[in-house]
């Protein structure tokens, strides 16, 4: 058992979560502080409390989940020194207002109030080229997603990119379940509009290849 290694001064077992972690970690510390080699600093800290602290683990929790939220206390609080962490429970004017463009729904008087416009339904983005351009999506993607408000990217970052599910996520941050879905609709809808904004800009391939279709 992993916890049982670690608790044993397993060197090896800690290279291995050190290697499978960190990188999640950064990730989600920056949505805290403001650089990151500041959000470096944090995962070190976190992984010398978690050096400190695991033998007072007690399993009430996934081994990850408690390490994860060793690291959101410590990056809270590099970040409220930084002047960057609001409460995740204050409104903010990224919680106000639609979250997508209300043109895209039909009206009152319509024959289908609220529903999507025949213009304003999402469109499927796997088309041929789509399987080409993923790369590029990708970085879209990073984009957006380094570009949200602080506690959109941290939601998102749990949820969509370490996978947690959404009990979880309310435990790391002290937020309802209410709070954390609106929180995570935002923060996926400003990704999906900067994909959308980016697929209608792709060319495709053969166009930009020169029209010869190749690489």
């Amino acid at each position: 058992m992993l916890t049982a290694r670690l608790q044993a001064g397993d060197e090896e077992a800690f290279g291995l979560v050190l290697d499978a972690w960190s990188a999640g970690m950064v990730r989600l510390a920056m949505s805290f502080v403001s650089t990151r080699a500041t959000a470096e600093d944090v995962v070190q800290e976190t992984w010398l409390a978690v050096i400190r602290g695991i033998d007072g683990f007690e399993g009430r929790s996934m081994l990850k989940t408690w390490v994860y939220r060793i690291l959101v206390n410590i990056a809270r609080a590099r970040g409220a020194k930084e002047h960057r962490t609001v409460p995740f429970t204050s409104l903010l004017p990224e919680d106000e207002g639609p979250t997508v463009d209300p043109s895209r729904f039909q009206a009152a008087d319509d024959p289908h109030p609220s529903h999507w416009t025949s213009g304003g339904k999402p469109k499927p983005w796997e088309t041929p080229e789509g399987q080409a351009l993923r790369g590029e999506a990708r970085a879209v993607i990073t984009a957006a997603l380094a570009e949200l408000p602080a506690r959109l990217r941290t939601v998102i970052t749990l949820r969509d990119v370490e996978g947690y599910e959404s009990q979880e996520v309310c435990s790391l941050l002290g937020i309802s379940p209410g709070n954390q879905r609106v929180l995570l609709h935002r923060a996926r809808a400003a990704v999906r509009a900067r994909l959308e904004d980016y697929f209608a800009g792709a060319q495709p391939l053969a166009l930009r290849n020169g029209g010869s279709g190749r690489t």
